[in-house]
């Protein structure tokens, strides 16, 4: 059964990692996706591989490029249904040695452009489902992570408020806040190098202290997140709004 058969949907940073394996299973579940991503070429390969996806350039810190991007995906899809806000950066350190143009950075991506993407979004609406992907970072701090925590806290209450004013539109909005995704390219590329910096330790001793907080022992996977994405979005969860699920293992419990 396609759970989304017929749905027109939005997602951003979708151009590898996360954002491709929902966007693959948004498609898979029958909607027609859009693809916005700030790397074209890695965008244009994601939506090449999946039935009747497009891919437009898009830099969510920028109001205008996302108002030139959900007018093009309107334009393909004839309407929106589903706005999935996945981008987002990360650039951790303590707050003495952290550069504040990046601390700075991580906020306007994450947070001003998850507003950015929901404003532009909107217009194009009748009804549907915003789902901004957050983070257990949305619901306790990060240590000697704080543009990133801050960002996500943030995240969170745009999701609240921005719930109670589109309710009368019919618009619902969500957020989902995984684990860490410990196999994915952001930790294998990136995090594991700098964690093992920052906390002077190995990276093999980085994932194992992650994986010893989690009640059921392991990462969180793409298909955990997929799984409770596809119930936001479909008419299963037409009395869901202004959520923050966690997806955790257990991590997370509040």
């Amino acid at each position: 059964m396609q759970r989304l058969k017929g749905k027109r949907a939005v997602i951003t940073g979708a151009a590898q990692g996360l954002g491709a394996a929902l966007a693959e299973r948004m498609t898979n579940e029958g909607a027609k996706v859009v693809i916005g991503d700030m790397n074209i070429v890695g965008a244009k390969k994601t939506a090449d591989a999946l039935e009747g996806a497009v891919a437009y350039e898009l830099n969510v810190a920028d109001y205008e490029s996302c108002e030139k991007f959900m007018k093009s995906a309107n334009d393909y899809l004839g309407g929106i249904d589903i706005l999935v806000a996945n981008a987002a950066i990360v650039f951790s350190g303590a707050i003495g040695e952290i550069e504040a143009a990046k601390w700075s950075k991580v906020v306007e991506v994450n947070l001003c452009g998850f507003f950015n993407t929901a404003k532009a979004a909107v217009e194009y609406m009748d009804s549907g489902s915003i789902i901004q992907i957050n983070s257990k970072s949305g619901k306790k701090g990060s240590y000697k992570n704080s543009a990133y925590a801050a960002s996500k806290f943030g995240g969170i209450g745009l999701v609240q408020s921005l719930a109670l004013e589109l309710a009368e539109d019919n618009i619902r909005v969500n957020a989902i806040c995984p684990g860490n995704l410990l196999d994915s390219p952001l930790w294998t590329n990136s995090l594991y190098k700098l964690y093992a910096k920052n906390q002077g330790i190995t990276e093999d001793e980085v994932r194992q202290k992650y994986i010893n907080q989690v009640p059921l022992k392991r990462g969180c996977s793409y298909e955990d997140v997929a799984n409770m994405l596809v119930y936001l979005a479909s008419e299963e969860a037409t009395y869901m709004t202004g959520q923050a699920i966690n997806i955790t293992g257990g991590q997370q419990m509040t």
